[in-house]
C-alpha cells in the first residue's frame, strides 16, 4: 500500500469561492488515493502566495513525507 503525505493551498480566500479551495483539494487527493488503495498517513494546508518561497507548511510537509518513505501527493502541480 502507497502511503501519501498531501499537501493542499490557496493563494487567497477567493480560491475557495472560485471551486478550487482547500476542501476540493483535499476531496482530489482523498478520492485518488482511495482508487488506487493508498492510505493518507498526514495532511498538510496553507494559505500563502505560490510566489512566497516560504511556506512552512510544504516544509513540514515534505519533512515527513521524507521521513516516513511516503509520496507527496497534491491535488494539481499549481498548487506546489
Amino acid at each position: 500500500m502507497t502511503k501519501f503525505v498531501t499537501y493542499a493551498r490557496v493563494s487567497s480566500k477567493m480560491q475557495g469561492i472560485d471551486g478550487y479551495g482547500i476542501d476540493a483539494q483535499k476531496h482530489a487527493v482523498e478520492e485518488y488515493a482511495k482508487k488506487i488503495n493508498g492510505e493518507i498517513i498526514a495532511n498538510y494546508a496553507e494559505q500563502e502566495s505560490g510566489a512566497k518561497n516560504d511556506r512552512p507548511e510544504l516544509m513540514k510537509a515534505l519533512a515527513q513525507a521524507k521521513k516516513e518513505k511516503a509520496t507527496l501527493l497534491v491535488a494539481r502541480l499549481d498548487r506546489l
